[in-house]
């Protein structure tokens, strides 16, 4: 029992190690904005989707990574020309659409074709689509130390990097001392309701922090926003451990250490971002 407990808390600090490490490199990005936080969502979803792609090939699916990969990289580039993104969206799309049917045409075995059509779309959807969001919520415009200004878009992303940040750190503790009821055990045995309550606080505080004096978003709509942030946070985190069962895999990659890949890092945030941009929509000047 010992060494038991003496590797989860060694997995406990290699954990809180590296999101240390890290934390400060992501707040960088989303404080420049633009192009540079255009080249590091790239690397993110670049990354992601190559373990995506690895875990379905590991479960006997072959979806076509370079399609998957193409039509991502399009979301992204549509989301920094938000006035032509439409166009964008519309003529991309259509010439991936035609081209991925025709990168089957020449299987010789046919047997899951369809299936691995769907996937390498679907993989594209279920990672650059959201991802995307985080630079159509950013902006251009770069954040200024003298004279202090912090950009509207700064503070959006705040809440949600915050907001989910927050949200995994309390539902970690609280479900681990205090968690007795299954949240979903089918699909991640670990989380408990206690911890989605646990967590749920610092989203909230999050939220309240970062939107009701910054961008003057009532305080009761901040607390809802903070709810919102932690249940869809839970509802990402939830979908990549239902892909993980299927595909059978313990974690999506060993790229972080404590944290396991990157897949497993961004997957509360997928599901948040576009909550936080559908609030921003009513909140934009």
């Amino acid at each position: 029992m010992e060494p038991e407990k003496k590797k989860g808390g060694a997995s406990v600090a290699l954990r809180w190690l590296t999101a240390i490490i890290l934390m400060p490199i992501v707040l960088l990005f989303v404080w420049f904005g633009g192009w540079a936080a255009f080249v590091a969502i790239t690397a993110v979803v670049v990354l992601g989707l190559y373990e995506l792609s690895t875990m379905l090939r590991h479960a006997g699916y072959r979806p076509l990574l370079w399609v998957s990969l193409g039509l991502a990289l399009l979301f992204l580039v549509a989301a920094m020309f938000p006035l032509h993104q439409l166009l964008i969206l519309e003529i991309g799309i259509a010439v991936l659409l035609m081209l991925s049917f025709c990168c089957f045409y020449f299987r010789k075995n046919l047997d899951g074709a369809l299936v691995d059509w769907a996937l390498t779309l679907a993989s594209a959807l279920y990672l650059g689509w959201p991802m995307s969001f985080f630079l159509l919520l950013r902006g251009m415009q770069p954040g200024r130390v003298i004279p202090l200004m912090v950009p509207a878009g700064t503070w959006w992303l705040l809440v949600t990097l915050l907001g989910v940040w927050g949200f995994d750190a309390a539902a970690f503790f609280a479900g681990r001392y205090f968690g007795r009821h299954k949240l979903a055990p089918t699909i991640s045995p670990a989380k408990t309701w206690e911890g989605v309550l646990g967590g749920l606080i610092l989203s909230v505080i999050a939220s309240l922090l970062c939107t009701v004096v910054p961008l003057g978003v009532p305080w009761y709509v901040a607390i809802l926003l903070g709810i919102c942030i932690g249940v869809f946070a839970t509802l990402g985190d939830l979908a990549e451990s239902l892909l993980k069962r299927q595909t059978r895999v313990k974690d999506s990659g060993q790229i972080m250490p404590g944290h396991g890949g990157m897949l497993d890092r961004i997957d509360s945030l997928l599901f948040a971002i576009m909550v936080v941009f559908i609030f921003a929509q009513f909140f934009v000047k």
